[in-house]
């Protein structure tokens, strides 16, 4: 005999699931559904019973990765569900989320991950904005800001998202003009190279490291993009910083290679930042949910 189907869950458990993950409230999902907040209790711990996962994570309703798996599951199947046969699609009113996001951390972590988060919000209509790193400036207000430098920043709540590592890299077309560079952790080393500089990556970090006794270059290529740092080393301006996480692309395409097995904590992180009260709002609290979670 071939196995019996999966039980389908009731109709009023999925209603309470999407509710709850949506509006982060037992409270908010009980008055939308017009049933007490027990009851969303209730149905939630049924829920999981019937599907044998632990759906959210803590108390204030975040999801676990199972959990956001199965939300896209559900919300597939309630959109299946109201559509009425011979019925014309309609368009739905979105909910607007404005992001400003610093140029190089958006091309290469939050763009490739971003199909995710359209599957598990797609109620969320995103409006990113370009922001310039270090001097936080945005071209308009942004309901969430990814900021990078060192954190602690006035009149915002901030959650850490990315920590990074540097070490010295180059092309390999320098390498073979200016090397060999074994470890480039010597002051002879780091005299014979030319050295791309950014505020957003000091060359201190690495100098301390190596207890190379050295200010901080004034002289040679400067960029104010971490990306347009990486593209300088990239195309044999010399040898820069390059950050493990933000710029594996370039390492993993050999565009640059590494000039040493050591690598250093970057005193600079990326932070995503939002004025007090904005996580009131669903879809501001379920964006930082789901970033935290996918850059894990």
């Amino acid at each position: 005999m071939s196995p019996s189907p999966a039980r389908i869950p009731p109709i009023q458990c999925l209603l309470t699931f999407e509710a709850v993950a949506r509006l982060r409230s037992a409270t908010l999902a009980a008055d939308e559904l017009s049933v007490t907040p027990s009851a969303v209790s209730h149905r939630l711990r049924q829920l999981e019973a019937l599907v044998g996962l632990k759906l959210f994570s803590r108390q204030d309703f975040g999801l676990t990765t199972e959990g956001a798996h199965y939300l896209a599951q559900v919300r597939l199947g309630l959109q299946a569900l109201r559509q009425l046969p011979g019925q014309a699609v309609q368009d739905k009113r979105m909910t607007r989320l404005r992001l400003a996001v610093p140029p190089t951390f958006s091309r290469q972590m939050l763009l490739p991950r971003l199909a995710l988060f359209r599957t598990l919000c797609p109620d969320i209509e995103l409006s990113m904005q370009v922001s310039i790193p270090l001097l936080d400036v945005k071209a308009e207000e942004a309901d969430l800001e990814i900021r990078f430098g060192a954190g602690g920043y006035a009149n915002v709540e901030e959650l850490r998202i990315l920590d990074d590592e540097v070490t010295p890299v180059c092309s390999p077309d320098y390498l073979r003009e200016a090397g060999p560079f074994d470890g480039f952790d010597t002051l002879d080393q780091v005299r014979a190279a030319r050295l791309i500089r950014s505020p957003l990556e000091p060359w201190g970090t690495w100098f301390r490291h190596c207890g190379i006794d050295l200010p901080e270059p004034d002289a040679g290529a400067q960029f104010n993009d971490v990306g347009l740092v990486f593209d300088a080393a990239a195309s044999g301006f010399g040898v820069s910083l390059q950050r493990l996480k933000l710029g594996a692309a370039w390492l993993e395409s050999g565009r640059v290679v590494r000039l040493s097995r050591q690598a250093v904590r970057s005193p600079h992180s990326h932070f995503i930042c939002w004025k007090p009260g904005t996580l009131k709002r669903w879809e501001c609290a379920a964006f930082v949910e789901w970033l935290r979670e996918a850059l894990r």
